[in-house]
Parts: structure tokens; sequence; C-alpha cells
């Protein structure tokens, strides 16, 4: 399906421009068609050349300019119609500009009423206004509704403006704008609404955003051009029959979105095209939905980027297309998203500093970009925020799910090389820092400084520690002493580990000793029992000679040492699977 948008001046015929296309009557209400003009949006459909195109009328009075908006805002083509027997109206003029403010590239001019009046005229000067917005060439077509005048020659044409139409991606996530809601008898709640891209499946849930957090609401049931169908996929024109919570919420600012995909946007940098002064309170339009902002301009009194603070969440991404309208004076100006998610303005001279930052970034969504400018970001938020994955630029980070850009990757091993390096200054028998503490210090996760310590030279993670050299700092000289002490003790009987007044008396307290050990100078195998490095590989080599199994007690008199000794060495030898603990608490060297 295929979905094109009226646009024009009130009382200009689009109404019986579209009856005459589908034969079917766009004027729902019966107010509408006792006052002959569009109050709200009206929907009919038809086939051109195979395909089926739905139409969305939108009003044309200037007191409904909001709901017209709501019409236009999902839609990527338009049918704009003039009548060639009055002259360029202002609604006219102001639905052009509001279709070029949302960039619509595709349409096709109608000159209607050629019967009653000459439609040159009238077409030259639609081709003036409208070579000038972002339909340029667009093709201008008199007909009359009346007679039939062509009408074929429209036909063509639209059936040539939809063929040319990108193919939205049947599996993105679902985002629909609701721009009527009703309630019918014996099913509930309905909503209408513009589908411009996904699959919205009967049974699916949906999030419901209606001013305030998303809510789980279930589709009971779609419907398209008036069916029922088990699914709708973009575009298309859907009616969705809803049941949860929240539902007597649900107005023209709601929005429809796929579970998790969307983030709740209350503060958006954008970039603006359009002439005149911004007020501080524009009226942002985006999809069907319409509220005050707070626009801020992050540099000079007018400039092109701005900062919207919004009343409510809303599911904005990356490049999304809105408007900023001055209800006063009826200017609009158009709106392209660019950071979805920006920092804070809290110091002086941020807003211009921003306005650099965001003066050279594009429409489209980048992960390049997205990562040298924000540094550190969870791919998630990305995602979100409707940037796409892929390969990562050179030298950038997957700490986890945390992206890094290679820039900062490479200033965070340079900090973590440095205080490590400081740390072991200050502190020689405390060598390394916990990579915990190195995260809380740098301000990021810890699996962020456990994937850049490998940019670090001579760095590596060692029992949660990071660590710097293969030597490390030089232990204390009287350390130094008390380590040749031991080792002259241990000469002869190496698994007889001295007690505790021994290791005091040589100076080896705890904290010497863990250095010592994490120096790779000691075997600790327990607070105050330590043993020369090696003795484990010697241990081994005795316990050869032993019967497999062996118990804890031959182990003993074949080491020569003593119970206090043996179990802790045993405990160690486990755990590193040179022997293996049977049931019956015997042990056997490991293969």
């Amino acid at each position: 399906m295929h979905v094109v948008a009226t646009a024009g001046h009130v009382d200009h015929g689009k109404s019986t421009l579209v009856h005459a296309l589908t034969g079917m009557e766009p004027d729902r209400l019966a107010e509408e068609r006792a006052r002959g003009l569009s109050i709200q949006l009206g929907y009919a459909w038809t086939e051109l050349a195979g395909d089926r195109v739905a139409f969305v009328d939108v009003p044309g009075h200037e007191r409904f300019v909001t709901t017209m908006l709501a019409g236009i805002g999902p839609v990527p083509a338009a049918l704009l119609v003039v009548a060639a027997d009055d002259p360029w109206m202002p609604q006219a003029a102001e639905h052009l500009a509001a279709l070029d403010a949302l960039g619509v590239a595709h349409g096709v001019v109608a000159v209607t009423r050629a019967d009653l009046a000459d439609p040159g005229p009238m077409a030259e000067r639609a081709r003036a206004e409208v070579d000038r917005t972002s339909l340029a060439g667009a093709p201008v077509v008199p007909v009359s509704a009346r007679t039939g005048a062509g009408l074929d020659e429209l036909r063509d044409h639209l059936a040539a403006l939809v063929a040319r139409l990108p193919q939205p991606d049947p599996a993105a996530d679902v985002r629909l704008w609701v721009d009527r809601r009703f309630t019918i008898t014996g099913a509930g709640t309905v909503v209408t609404g513009t589908l411009p891209a996904g699959t919205v499946r009967r049974g699916d849930t949906l999030e419901l955003w209606a001013g305030g957090p998303g809510v789980p609401v279930r589709v009971r049931g779609v419907q398209s051009l008036g069916a029922g169908v088990d699914a709708a996929s973009g575009v298309a024109r859907v009616a969705l029959n809803l049941t949860g919570d929240g539902l007597d919420r649900v107005d023209r600012d709601s929005v429809l979105v796929t579970p998790a995909a969307f983030h709740p946007v209350t503060t958006v940098d954008v970039r603006v095209t359009g002439e005149g002064r911004m007020p501080e309170r524009p009226v942002l339009h985006v999809g069907a939905a319409s509220f005050g902002v707070r626009a801020r301009p992050l540099a000079g009194d007018e400039g092109a980027l701005l900062r919207l603070t919004l009343p409510r969440p809303v599911p904005l991404r990356v490049g999304d297309r809105a408007l900023l309208r001055d209800p006063g004076s009826r200017r609009v100006w158009g709106v392209r998203v660019l950071d979805p998610e920006p920092p804070p303005l809290d110091r002086r001279g941020a807003a211009a500093a921003r306005a650099r930052v965001l003066a050279g970034v594009g429409h489209e969504p980048d992960l390049a970009d997205e990562l040298d400018r924000r540094g550190l970001v969870d791919a998630d938020l990305l995602r979100r925020l409707g940037v796409p994955a892929g390969p990562l630029p050179d030298g950038a980070v997957d700490a986890d799910g945390m992206l890094v850009s290679a820039t900062r990757a490479a200033a965070l091993a340079r900090e973590v090389a440095e205080a490590v390096r400081s740390h072991d200054a200050a502190h020689p028998l405390d060598r390394g820092v916990p990579a915990t503490s190195l995260a809380d210090r740098l301000g990021v996760p810890p699996a962020v400084v456990a994937a850049v310590v490998p940019r670090v030279e001579g760095a590596r993670l060692q029992g949660g520690r990071v660590v710097v050299g293969d030597a490390g700092p030089a232990l204390p000289a009287e350390v130094e002493r008390a380590l040749a002490e031991l080792a002259d003790d241990l000469a002869d009987e190496p698994f007889a580990a001295p007690p505790a007044d021994r290791l005091a008396a040589l100076g080896l307290d705890p904290r010497r000793t863990a250095a010592a050990a994490r120096a790779g100078r000691l075997l600790r195998l327990a607070p105050a029992v330590v043993l020369l490095p090696g003795a484990d590989a010697l241990a081994v080599e005795r316990l050869r000679g032993l019967p497999q199994p062996f118990t804890t007690s031959e182990a003993r008199q074949a080491l020569g040492t003593s119970r206090r000794v043996v179990l802790p060495l045993l405990e160690h030898l486990d755990r590193t699977g040179r022997t293996r603990r049977l049931p019956d608490d015997r042990r056997r060297l490991a293969e």
C-alpha cells in the first residue's frame, strides 16, 4: 500500500477530488458534509496501476491547521490541490510551506475546477510556488472532478509517483502516531494512524506513550483499508483495536511503539530551516502529535541550531523530521533531529561550544560520528536512538555493550597507566590497582577498564588488579633481607613453612608477605603459611612416588611437613588442576 496526503486551501475541492479518484466519501462526519468542509481527517482508497493507494484528506480551513499537520506529518507523498477559479490562497501557501519544512519530495499538484475557469494562470502560479520547495518539479495537472477531465492523467501521475516511493523495512521498529481515536460497542478502543514502516500483527504487544512512560497494550485486531487483516506492514493506513490499561488517555498526541525500542526524549538538539525569528515557545509538530516546546538557540540570537525542551517523553530518533510553528505569525520551520540525548548545558559558554560540535553533524545517523562525539556510549542507547549497528571504527572498543571511541580509549589507556604507575611508586608493597577502583576514579564501568588494559604497554589484569610491568617496583631492602633469611631456613626442608613467630621475627607481616607473593617472590598458601616459589612444582614431583591415589597423611609424610602446611598446599594443587580430590578425600595426580 502507498499513502498520499492531500493539501490545499479550504473549499478548493480536495474531498471532491478524492471522491472522484476513489468513489469513496472521505468526509465521514455529518457535520463535515453539512458544512462542506473537512473538520477531521478523512480517508479513502483506490487502486492505481496495480498498487493500492490510500488518501489522507486533510482539512483546509485555517482553524484546523493542527489537524492538517497531523495528517501530513507521517505521510511520504502529497497531492496539493489549488482551484482554477480562485487566486493563490493563504492555506495553500501554509500547507506548501509545511510540506517543504517536512522535506516531502514526492508530490503532484492538481488544479481543480478546470471546467469553471482557465486553469493556465493558476497552473503557472502553482508551478512557480512549488519549484521553490522540496516538491520542485512535481507535475501540475488541470482537472475537473465534475466532468472527469484530466482525471486519467492525474491517475497516471499518481501511479508514477507511488512507484517511485522508497520501500520501507517491514522488520523495522513500529512507531505509529495516533491521529484518531474512537470507541466501538463490543470492541472497545480503536485508534487509526499511518504506519510508516514495520509490521503490526494481531496479538502483538505495543507500548502506548500517552503523556507519560510507556504502558503495554495488546493489539486485539488490525484493519487496513476497511478490512480485517492478520498483519499490516508500512507504509499503510491502519486501524487497531486495543486492549489494556491507560487507553482512556489516548489522544492525537499519543504514539504506539515497539516495546523497549525507543528512548523517551525530553530534550533534543535540532537543526532548523526557515526564515524569521523563532519564538521562545513555538509548537512542535511531529508525526500526528503537536505540543508547545521551549526553544533555546545554541549560538547567537536566532541560529539554525536549537535545543528543544519537550513537555512529555517523545520517541524521537536521529534524522527524524518535524516542524516548528508560530501560531501567531503562522510561520513554519523545518526540523531535523541531530541528537535526541544531548549533554546538559550547565556551564557558561556551553551552548556556543555545543553549536560548534553540532555544526558538522549530518542528518543521517552514523555510528562513527556518534562515537567520536560521545566518546563513551551504551550500544543499546544508540540502537534506541536510531543509530544502526555496524563494524566499529578502527581503534574503537566494545566493552561488554559499552562502546568507546578510539580517541577516548587511547586517553583512558594513558590515564590507567599513569594511575597504576603513580600508585606503585607510592605503595611499593601494594603493587597494582583494583580495576573497580580505577573504574570509579575514571568514571567508567569496570568492563571499560578491562577493555583498555591491553592498550597499556606491559599491563595485564591479575587477580582483579591492573598491574603494569613484568617485574614491578623493587621490594624494600628490609623485605629483600627477610626473604634471603627465609630462603636459608627452607633450603634443606622446602616444605617446613616457618611458624608465625618466625615470620614476625623476620619482619614478614601479612602486608609484606602479600606484596612478596604478588611480586612472585613467595608462594602464599594462607596468611601465615608461606613457601618459596616453585615449592608446589617440587611437591608434585615427590607425590609421583606415592601409590595413586594417596591420603593426606601419606602426602604429609612424603613431603616431610605438618598438617598446617600440607592441607593448604594440597588445596592449592587442587585449585591449579595438578591434583584431583576424590569422594573419599584421597587424591591422585592429574594426568
